[in-house]
């Protein structure tokens, strides 16, 4: 099986309700997904707009290595507007059913055939590739469909598409509707909707049937329930079906994280592949066997897609990865004061709390009568913020037993404040924050709020919280404790050697 991928994030991805991409994040997203590896980068919709128009001559002037494509309507003016632009090809777009024709349309299955014909024949005349695709294909009586198709062939389309315009395949069906389209002896593109969640199983089978090329997004974005995601499709075809792409699967968790930043559409923790959980493990049993032997409860190596394993410590976490947290703190506790701590993390997580690297050490010190070393202190924080007021934040910081004061400007309070503590810290430790995030515990305007940070330093990235009722000193407390963690790891580390 040979099959190419035809990434259509910038085109139906960006139909998601809500997100509205400007022409350099077009062209950003366009580099990233050529370099990637996809076969087709769908750049838009030539005719919507003066700006997307910019934004697919902008990637077109890339040179890039993947093939370029514009949407078009079954319309000249629409593919006048894709040759403005330069594209190699054009994802000329026909609807077929019944449905569209009589009440779209309110045309007849003739003019549809000859809309199709004609704009094919036209966009090759005029040196385009076209790609003749039928809306609603999966609702249109199937002889009329191949009809259309072949008078496509006829005019001079090079490849076809069908599309399940409202996801009503299932496996089963599309095996036999994509093999049925083989038989007109083009290349047949999948283009599947995840309105029932079978968009990736009904496109793996239209491949098994005999079709060349798949049309997913990045993430499975799209209007309603989306696409068929690029990532599921592609992984399941290396580790399920031994079938390669030319995708680099090592790019996909940052490609994923790339456009989930970009369009504002976060992913759900569970996302097969890419989730933040896809590789998280808080069973006892399940760490303990992914410790042991990863495929025990791995499918797929995190490595294989630029992910990362990660063990989370609430209710259901099991002793030997405590253990193992605590050995890489190099804390030594004896069983009795193992069992306490491991205690303590349990009922935490009953009561629906998980147990950040800070606080598995605030525990384990509180057990071990250890107080709590504290290399940075707040002692001042002053923030101002406004209409026409350029957010603004100065700290005054204890470093051991040393006051340092910095201000900092930023794109909001809590940003500013971080920046001024960062600058405060620029000649003891360096750090990058990794990931902030913030929650509203309780309801009402004087909610608490719990705010999660992860601070890189070097290799080691350590995760630490604060809850308060203001957001701004929840999130500078949070820095801070991570902060305190990696300055205190250090000087151990020191004193033992």
């Amino acid at each position: 099986m040979d099959v190419k991928i035809f990434d259509t994030t910038l085109r139906d991805g960006e139909q998601t309700p809500g997100v509205s991409l400007t022409p350099d994040q077009k062209l950003r997203m366009a580099i990233k997904l050529n370099e990637l590896g996809v076969d087709v980068i769908e750049a838009g919709s030539a005719i919507t707009s003066e700006g997307e128009r910019q934004g697919i001559k902008n990637i077109v002037s890339e040179g890039l290595d993947a093939e370029i494509c514009s949407f078009a309507r079954a319309v000249k003016v629409d593919i006048d507007a894709a040759l403005e632009c330069g594209v190699d090809s054009v994802h000329l777009v026909v609807p077929t059913s019944d449905l569209h024709i009589k009440y779209k349309l309110r045309k007849t299955r003739e003019d549809v055939k000859r809309f199709a014909v004609d704009c094919t024949q036209y966009a090759v005349d005029h040196g385009l590739t076209v790609e003749l695709s039928a809306e609603d294909s999966t609702r249109t009586e199937f002889e009329f469909l191949k009809e259309v198709f072949q008078a496509g062939i006829g005019a001079g389309a090079k490849r076809i598409c069908a599309c399940d315009t409202v996801g009503m395949l299932t496996p089963e069906s599309s095996y036999k509707f994509y093999g049925g389209l083989a038989e007109l002896k083009v290349p047949v593109s999948v283009h599947c909707h995840n309105d029932f969640g079978l968009a990736v199983a009904n496109t793996l089978s239209g491949l098994q049937a005999g079709a060349a090329q798949a049309h997913v997004t990045i993430n499975g974005i799209g209007e309603r329930a989306g696409n068929a995601s690029l990532e599921e499709l592609v992984v399941a075809l290396h580790s399920l079906y031994n079938v390669e792409t030319k995708i680099k699967l090592g790019m996909l968790y940052q490609m994923s994280k790339s456009v989930a930043r970009m369009t504002g559409v976060y992913l759900q923790p569970n996302k097969p592949i890419v989730g933040e959980n896809a590789f998280a493990h808080e069973s006892g049993i399940h760490a303990d066997g992914v410790m042991k032997k990863a495929e025990t409860y791995e499918p797929i190596t995190p490595e294989l897609v630029g992910h990362k394993r990660r063990f989370v410590l609430g209710k259901h976490v099991g002793s030997h990865i405590v253990r193992e947290k605590i050995k890489e703190m190099d804390l030594r506790v004896d069983d009795e004061r193992f069992n306490q701590i491991f205690g303590r993390i349990k009922s935490l997580g009953d009561m629906g709390k998980c147990v950040t690297d800070i606080d598995l050490q605030a525990i384990a010190d509180d057990v071990m009568g250890i107080l709590p070393e504290k290399p940075v202190e707040l002692e001042e924080l002053t923030t101002v913020a406004g209409n026409k007021v350029t957010p603004t934040a100065s700290v005054k910081l204890k470093i051991n037993d040393m006051d340092k004061v910095e201000a900092g400007v930023g794109v909001g309070p809590v940003d500013a404040a971080i920046v001024a503590v960062k600058k405060s810290m620029k000649d003891v430790v360096d750090i990058e924050l990794e990931e902030y995030h913030v929650d509203a515990i309780t309801g009402g305007t004087d909610a608490l709020i719990d705010v999660v940070v992860k601070l890189r330093n070097g290799d080691r990235i350590v995760s630490a919280r604060s809850t308060q009722p203001d957001i701004i000193m929840a999130s500078v407390e949070a820095v801070l404790s991570g902060i305190n963690k990696i300055l205190s790891d250090k000087k151990l580390r020191e004193a033992e050697n």
